[in-house]
């Protein structure tokens, strides 16, 4: 343990001393560094803000979806709600959800249009990261209001003529019977020009006879959604579509657990920019490797001292080996320090073009990348110069 301490020590001391030498070498390698770390935590964001993204639209990556649907016949909604109800009670599901499709009468200003609804339970907002960009998402007091509420899109709260819901504004909508809701958030349109949209609880729909079909009689047939752990997904949907089936008799259920891609892609863009940064890193250490020699060459003399006091050939070695990997650990660490400080300061939100719900922190595996790429580099450059130094006679240095 001495032994290395003192060599990491002399190896300081040597790079106090040339000091000019390696620093433009080593700007590169921190350069470098802060290329490979900084994008290989990009990469992090971007995937994370992919598989937001995904989620949104399909639930989260284990949500195992239920639909049933009869063989012969239209449905009885009110029986498959309540025996999907039954099913995710009996599995004790933390986040369960139905969900279903539907067109509304809604009186806007502008006259009475049929707008297409969307009716959920409020665990939806957790499953599918629904994050209104005014006013909130439902809560669980909201099902027994003697009123409606519903989350709207951009494009519904202009068509209703209002700037945001800090003025509680209402809509009628056409059911059983005419019912006033009011707007409690607003969430922003999935594409450009989308329609108006809104999304209302299943049971305060149901209460007032808005889930209808307008395809077919009666109300609206949902779907369950489920969002399991990763390692219980295959066995519950076996399972669960089973018992669906048990109280359905009749019906087709279907299970399926939605696949994300986002891994993959993750996956080869990462083994790109590494690739690429490699290189970057690899010519940053040329430079070292021209300083290094030159610098062994002038320090023959001093070599050859050292030799006859009794230096080692692998205390010599390891001396000039530790030189170039010290020096490059710290413009490593100079280089990964100057990546947290930009992640951490610039939009990458703006610039992903997606907002992110779950900000990743700054992945520890980057930055251990980062200094054992600059640490590598450092050993590859020291080798050749401790190399020749060790080969160096003794009367020769000192007569150099």
């Amino acid at each position: 343990m001495t032994g290395i301490a003192g060599a990491l020590v002399e190896a300081w001391d040597e790079l106090r001393v040339h000091k000019l030498r390696v620093l433009l070498s080593l700007i590169g390698v921190a350069v470098a560094v802060t290329a490979i770390t900084g994008i290989t935590a990009a990469v992090e964001m971007l995937s994370q803000a992919m598989r937001e993204q995904t989620e949104r639209s399909s639930g989260r990556e284990t949500t195992l979806t239920l639909s049933a649907y009869p063989m012969t016949g239209t449905p009885d909604a009110a029986r498959s709600s309540a025996a999907m109800l039954d099913v995710a009670e009996r599995y004790a599901v933390t986040y369960a959800t139905r969900s279903a499709w539907g067109q509304v009468a809604a009186e806007l200003p502008g006259g009475a249009r049929l707008l297409q609804g969307r009716f959920v339970d409020v665990d939806y907002g957790t499953i599918h990261r629904i994050q209104p960009g005014e006013g909130r998402w439902f809560a669980d007091s909201d099902v027994e209001r003697m009123a409606p509420t519903l989350v709207v899109n951009e494009a519904f709260l202009d068509a209703l003529g209002a700037e945001d819901v800090s003025g509680h504004p209402t809509v009628v909508l056409q059911g059983r019977q005419a019912v006033t809701a009011e707007v409690i958030g607003v969430v922003p349109d999935e594409w450009e020009g989308q329609e108006p949209a809104f999304t209302v609880l299943f049971d305060q729909a149901d209460r007032w006879g808005l889930a209808l079909d307008p395809w077919a009689s009666g109300a609206l047939n949902p779907s369950l959604e489920l969002w399991v752990p990763p390692g219980d997904a295959d066995a519950l949907r076996e399972r669960a579509s089973a018992d669906l089936r048990a109280e359905l008799p009749g019906w087709q259920v279907d299970a399926y657990v939605p696949q994300n891609s986002a891994s993959v892609l993750d996956s080869a863009a990462r083994w790109v920019i590494v690739a690429v940064s490699g290189f970057a890193l690899l010519l940053g250490g040329l430079g070292l490797l021209n300083i290094a020699l030159v610098t062994v060459r002038q320090r023959i003399r001093e070599i050859g001292i050292r030799r006859s006091f009794g230096a080692t050939s692998s205390r010599v070695f390891f001396g000039v080996l530790l030189e170039s990997v010290v020096a490059t650990l710290v413009a490593g660490a100079i280089g990964v320090a100057l990546a947290v400080v930009l992640l951490d300061n610039l939009p990458i939100e703006r610039a992903l073009g997606m907002p992110l719900q779950d900000v990743p922190a700054f992945p520890v595996s980057a930055a251990l990348t980062g200094l054992a790429c600059a640490a590598g580099v450092g050993a590859l450059a020291g080798l050749l110069p401790a190399l020749w130094a060790v080969r160096v006679k003794v009367i020769d240095a000192i007569r150099y």
